[in-house]
């Protein structure tokens, strides 16, 4: 996958393990991890800091903006030949932005926005993006629904059994919202999800034992997720593709759960505009995209048109 950072480390069957662990649980302790797979806490913290050190994995927290009264946009950018690179690291250092990566022929971008307000969104793509010289073409497609799990992020391996997933599976419900005070806490852990409570504490001014409570409320309720990324590159994926597919409106919701149940797919999600289903496809090499799209997706009765579009380099990836 061009633009996946160091692809060399080679992952075994206990790293392999930890990445599903982390995907049940991403704040799961080292020692718990540790138990389920049969190994020791040390190794389990020594294998999560090899892995993260070497970019393998990122791993954050992630809130849905429409809870906050925000939205999530995916905007596509036309940028002259030459100017897109830099559009895109412009793009990349900012806080409200997420998967910003360069297409096709390396004029096009595409991005994750997360937007807290109307004023937030508006000031970015209306304002902003449009005013930069280098861009030709800009093109906002609000999400409306997301069907897959990964939210954007290549999940990486399953390989846990039956037993070891029961034991790690949070299993509780709360009633929590979220508020404004919540948002020291949330733009902490977009930066890192494993964030230990001493930091946590510091970003929020409260005690580690309120922000541990706050955080398994919000989780409980659902309003708190952790996407743990995986740099597939590292097993052996290397041809990833943004596709916008037309779907009929009626059997919009049944085609994008089917799309999501794809182990291709990193990311599925109802969108606005021309198009109206966003697909992130990662695959071995261009001849798993090509068998992707012709045998899988293109078996889907009710998927129309599709625009494909290469990932040829990923400039930000989940988090800050």
């Amino acid at each position: 996958m061009a633009g996946m950072e160091r692809d060399s480390v080679t992952l075994d069957d206990i790293d392999r393990k930890l990445l599903h662990a982390l995907h049940l649980d991403a704040r799961a302790s080292f020692a718990r991890i540790g138990e389920v797979l049969g190994v020791s806490d040390r190794t389990v913290a020594r294998r999560y800091a090899r892995l993260r050190d070497s970019k393998v994995i990122n791993l954050v927290g992630v809130v849905d903006p429409g809870r906050l009264g925000g939205a999530e946009w995916v905007v596509r950018i036309q940028c002259k030949p030459g100017s897109a690179l830099q559009v895109a690291e412009a793009l990349a250092r900012r806080d409200d932005t997420r998967w910003v990566a360069l297409l096709s022929g390396g004029t096009e971008i595409s991005a994750s926005l997360r937007a807290w307000s109307a004023r937030e969104r508006d000031e970015l793509i209306l304002q902003r993006l449009n005013r930069t010289a280098p861009v030709v073409s800009v093109t906002a497609h609000s999400v409306l629904n997301v069907f897959s799990t990964a939210r954007h992020g290549f999940e990486g391996p399953r390989e846990l059994t039956a037993d070891q997933i029961a034991a790690l599976r949070p299993n509780h419900t709360d009633t929590a919202t979220l508020t404004d005070a919540d948002r020291p806490l949330l733009e902490a852990l977009a930066v890192d999800g494993r964030a230990p409570y001493p930091a946590l504490a510091a970003a929020t001014g409260w005690s580690e034992s309120t922000v541990a409570r706050r955080i398994h409320a919000l989780r409980a309720a659902d309003l708190l997720r952790f996407d743990l990324d995986v740099n597939a590159a590292a097993l052996g994926h290397h041809a990833e593709a943004r596709l916008w597919a037309s779907v009929p409106p009626a059997h919009l919701a049944a085609t994008g759960a089917a799309v999501a149940a794809h182990p291709e797919v990193a990311f599925c999600a109802a969108t606005t505009g021309p198009t109206n289903l966003l697909i992130s496809a990662v695959c071995r090499d261009s001849r798993d995209l090509y068998r992707y799209l012709t045998e899988r997706l293109g078996a889907l009765p009710l998927i129309g048109e599709v625009q494909t579009a290469p990932v040829i380099r990923v400039v930000k990836r989940a988090g800050r």
